[in-house]
């Protein structure tokens, strides 16, 4: 059992029944009254936002949660199967708990959260930036400005389809921001 004193980002609680990760927090003692904290959360389970303001000394459950290592394997029917890096104990999850999916490829490494009391996975990240090999996209026009701003359609090799600046060729590899599906840069 810890209280409201114990918060930092990244803090993992119960709250509601629910496992949720403290994004922002701030202590506020007004001048009458009782001090308080504002919290925002996200639940792990749907990435939602909460928030909520809990009096200063409250007690909050803290849940244990374990971030572990795999590697996509294949896609089927019924969703993704990975396999732990270490212990090479497979997984399997359903289509909708993989945010991003299509910009993952086979091979590519992942971190799975688990809560740890219940050994249920919470969240499946890919890493911030992966590097893909452009399938198709329309040519270049002499003439076309490398300006941020114009941007045209490109399909990477996992199918997904991003904006990239017009100077961009067919069989090109990039790099995409996972977090945004944004073009980053030109992998050499």
């Amino acid at each position: 059992m810890a209280t409201t004193a114990d918060f930092r980002n990244g803090l993992c609680i119960s709250y509601n029944g629910k496992p949720c990760s403290i994004v922002w927090f701030q202590h506020v003692k007004p001048g009458k009254g009782g001090a308080f904290v504002k919290v925002k959360m996200r639940n792990l389970e749907n990435g939602r936002i909460l928030e909520n303001t809990f009096n200063a000394g409250e007690k909050i459950d803290l849940i244990s949660v374990e971030r572990r290592p795999y590697q996509f394997l294949y896609k089927d029917d019924t969703g993704y199967n990975f396999m732990h890096n270490e212990t090479y104990e497979q997984i399997h999850l359903e289509t909708d708990m993989v945010d991003n999916a299509d910009l993952m490829k086979e091979g590519q490494y992942v971190e799975m959260m688990f809560l740890a009391d219940e050994e249920r996975v919470l969240t499946c990240e890919l890493p911030p930036f992966v590097d893909l090999k452009i399938t198709y996209v329309e040519p270049g026009v002499k003439g076309d400005t490398a300006s941020t701003s114009s941007l045209k359609p490109a399909t990477l090799e996992t199918g997904a389809v991003v904006g990239v600046p017009l100077f961009i060729n067919q069989d090109e590899v990039i790099r995409v921001d996972t977090r945004t599906r944004e073009y980053s840069e030109r992998v050499k």
